[in-house]
């Protein structure tokens, strides 16, 4: 059985991850839980993990080496899938070094934790033989690709062109992944995904934003003239993805993965007016953000061909089934949107936690 870290796992991606992992893959795979809890995680969303036996979490944060040494040597990680990051835009832009230290450092205390428990020889620093079956995947985005034209998509062999804070240090992270597996022969594989949705989504993102705001009545603000252009996925088919990449993916390689759901955020939000019965009058067209990409889209081709992956959502059976799960799930909502679900982590460890 194999002993995987997931970092960022009680995030929005992370979680779903762990869940898959633990509820749809028994018996297979141990998994330690490393995560900050910074305004995005949320133990609230591993609800179905907190008992069982094959599950652990630790509150830390990646950048901390030697927290990360304790956790390879006690746990014997067989595989790294890293999560862990600081992810919205607009944050970015307020605060970029953050998601430098996060995005960038963290990753790279990450790889040097993995290098140095999973070489064979210990005494080589340059040995490129390592434990069998061992792998580290970087979950990444196609923002690292930049804005793209009115046609076309993005492949694996498209040129890095970042345009915030975010994606460049998600870029810089991606690159630094790559050079360990070919300076080092660390087993890496990065993935980049389109943008996702589905439950357990913290609201600041544009689907939750939206739908919490039309169940309260207020108004939907949206950069610019809403014609910005974004592939939708739904999170189960990425993790599903992931997992794909983690069995069966070519170490060095890079995989696109995208859910064939362009659209333009308006007619997100217009989707999401008219599930929910309400007024396009909620629409308030805002003053767009600085270096705002006007289109992602990528080609998923290489993952389908070559791992046998393909997303199984479209977008009206996705946007159908998220919009069902926030209505059936208000308290979950409400408690994020006023912060009481930080409150979780005190009353489920309080001292227990490592």
């Amino acid at each position: 059985m194999k002993s995987l870290l997931v970092t960022g796992g009680a995030g929005f991606i992370g979680s779903c991850f762990v869940r898959r992992l633990l509820v749809s893959s028994p018996e297979k795979h141990n998994v330690i839980n490393l995560d900050a809890l910074t305004y995005a995680g949320n133990l609230e969303n591993l609800k179905l993990a907190e008992n069982n036996q094959r599950y652990i979490f630790i509150k830390g944060d990646i950048c901390d080496r030697s927290l990360l040494e304790k956790i390879f040597s006690k746990y014997e990680i067989d595989g790294v899938i890293n999560f862990a990051a600081e992810s919205h835009v607009d944050r970015s832009i307020e605060n970029p070094e953050e998601f430098i230290r996060t995005n960038i450092m963290g990753t790279q205390a990450l790889l040097d934790a993995a290098k140095k428990y999973w070489k064979l020889n210990s005494s080589d620093k340059y040995c490129a033989q390592y434990r069998d079956g061992v792998k580290f995947i970087q979950v990444s985005t196609d923002e690292v690709y930049g804005e793209l034209g009115p046609s076309g998509l993005f492949s694996e062999s498209t040129p890095l062109s970042p345009n915030s804070p975010y994606s460049a240090s998600k870029a810089s992270a991606d690159l630094l992944a790559l050079a360990y597996h070919n300076t080092f022969g660390l087993p890496i594989n990065v993935t980049r995904c389109s943008n996702n949705y589905g439950p357990y989504q913290f609201p600041e993102k544009l689907i939750p934003l939206m739908i919490n705001n039309c169940l309260n009545d207020k108004p939907l603000p949206v950069y610019g003239n809403g014609l910005q252009v974004r592939d939708w996925l739904h999170v189960e088919d990425h993790c599903e993805a992931i997992l794909a990449v983690l069995e069966k993916g070519n170490n060095g390689e890079i995989y696109n993965i995208g859910g064939n759901c362009e659209r333009t955020n308006i007619e997100v939000v217009k989707a999401i007016l008219k599930i929910l019965k309400k007024p396009e009058s909620l629409i308030s067209y805002v003053k767009d953000r600085p270096g705002h990409d006007k289109r992602y889209a990528i080609n998923n081709a290489k993952i389908k061909n070559n791992l046998g992956w393909a997303p199984k959502h479209t977008f009206e059976t996705g946007i159908d089934e998220t919009i069902d799960w926030y209505l059936k799930n208000e308290e979950w909502l409400n408690r994020v949107v006023n912060g009481k679900y930080t409150d979780y982590y005190e009353r489920m460890y309080g001292e227990k936690n490592e």
